[in-house]
């Protein structure tokens, strides 16, 4: 019910008009000026107002704009709860469990805020055909517009607004995703083209096969890391953390990074080092990721980064070991918050010919060691396969048989694949180690037999060698 101020209050501008357009010849050289045109302005602005418009466009200086993303995320949540739109765009991946619909191109959405009405619409505006170069993709923007009286509640209130239910919006339907590079054949990547995919990796710090004290220590890091905003600022340092795993393969290395992202609902940004030809290469890909995220770097040991002092300046290839450093913990590393950054190893003993300055803290600030099978690592891999909760009568001879033989937990894991029946894989796991401890007793077997897991990079050097 409106009370009789509310009701006055809103016939005021109707009022107002019925003075200016009916009484306004009669009495318009009775009244000042000012007040005269005081009251025009009321009329005019009411009935006839003057709009303004805010071009949000998709991309800044090096990343995707803030606000156009959060416009992108809270448009969405408008159209999906209010009446749809004429025309919006819907699509859905197969491991998505619904379709996502977006606002079309030229396509109005009205939102309200308060007593402010506002018009939302996607627009783009094509970059033109330049003779002999490569065609620029089309620039997006939002264009927003709504009435210029509003100008100072929309930018102070109504865009925060928009940011903020953004933000809750992402944190109610996050999904962690796995980005990886794109590029056409044949063609380098020079800027960051991120293709994805949505990451259904089930890993958590719960199952994970690794020693308990360690698997503590890296969730209270990782914790620590992320509920430290406020310290990282006060302190003048940028929000990043740095992680070297390493250990042979199928120690689980990539399952601890997926347990790692879905502990902190982080994505994942992979790419191979390998294909990275410059500086200004890797500092664009790096830059074009987003905010809480991880970023994978594997086979750190295969990068051909020479030590500090013995870069070649004219060599053709201009990646070098101060583009990464500064990307690391430099300038560039400040443009980005929330971002953990990890690198991966099958062999650390081959990072001593990298400049020590990569694993200094501050850059890793963390190794984290993955190594063979232990004892309590086997027990989580029988309670998570096998539901074996509690002691087993082969679990002491299995204990003494680890002390001489070098299993990884990928290995373990395959023996309990086959069988559901606990006495029949326990009995496997015991026949797979005691052949282990042949192989690792013999001396008549060459030591290259004895490893068969190496890296191609590995591979290569000692074929070079």
């Amino acid at each position: 019910m409106f009370t009789l101020m509310e009701a006055l209050k809103s016939l005021a501008p109707w009022f107002t008009a019925a003075v200016v357009v009916l009484l306004g010849p009669v009495v318009k050289d009775l009244i000042p000026t000012a007040v005269s045109n005081y009251l025009f302005s009321i009329y005019q602005d009411y009935f006839f107002p003057q709009f303004t418009v805010i071009n949000i466009e998709e991309y800044g200086d090096f990343t995707r704009d803030q606000i156009y993303e959060a416009a992108t995320t809270y448009l969405r949540k408008k159209i999906n709860d209010s009446p749809k739109p004429k025309r919006f765009r819907c699509r859905k991946t197969i491991k998505q469990n619904k379709p996502i619909c977006d606002i079309a191109r030229e396509e109005e959405v009205i939102d309200n805020f308060g007593d402010i009405r506002l018009k939302w619409k996607l627009r783009e505006e094509g970059t033109g055909n330049q003779p002999h170069l490569q065609t620029l993709p089309a620039k997006k923007f939002f264009e927003l517009t709504f009435d210029k009286r509003f100008e100072k509640d929309v930018v102070e209130s109504y865009l925060p607004h928009v940011l903020d239910r953004a933000e809750e919006i992402q944190r109610e339907e996050k999904v962690i995703k796995l980005y990886s590079l794109e590029c056409n054949l044949g063609m380098p990547v020079t800027t960051g083209q991120w293709g994805s995919t949505i990451l259904e990796h089930p890993a958590t710090f719960d199952k994970l096969a690794m020693s308990p004290k360690l698997k503590r220590s890296l969730k209270d890091d990782l914790d620590r890391f992320v509920n430290r905003k406020e310290w990282y600022k006060k302190v003048g340092r940028a929000w990043k953390r740095g992680y070297l795993i390493y250990g042979p393969p199928g120690t689980g290395k990539s399952t601890l990074i997926a347990a790692m992202a879905n502990h902190l609902k982080f994505d994942i940004y992979f790419f191979d080092i390998s294909n990275i030809t410059s500086d200004s290469m890797l500092r664009n890909i790096l830059l074009s990721s987003s905010n809480g995220s991880m970023i994978v770097i594997e086979d750190i040991d295969c990068a051909q980064l020479e030590k500090r002092g013995e870069e070649k300046k004219d060599s053709y290839y201009e990646f070098t070991l101060s583009g990464l450093l500064n990307v690391m913990d430099g300038l560039w590393s400040s443009c980005g918050d929330e971002r953990i950054i990890v690198f991966t190893t099958n062999h650390k003993d081959l990072l001593d010919r990298l400049d020590p300055a990569l694993f200094r803290p501050g850059r890793i600030d963390m190794h984290v060691p993955m190594s063979y099978c232990t004892m309590d690592a086997f027990k989580m891999l029988a309670s998570t396969y096998l539901d074996v909760n509690e002691d087993h009568r082969l679990y002491g001879q299995i204990e003494g048989l680890f002390a001489n033989a070098e299993v990884t937990p990928a290995e373990i894991a395959e023996e309990f694949s086959r069988t559901e029946d606990p006495d029949a894989a326990l009995k496997a796991v015991v026949e797979v180690l005691k052949k282990k401890t042949k192989l690792e007793n013999a001396t008549d077997i060459p030591y290259s037999e004895k490893r068969l897991h190496f890296s191609s990079c590995r591979y290569i050097r000692n074929e070079k060698s």
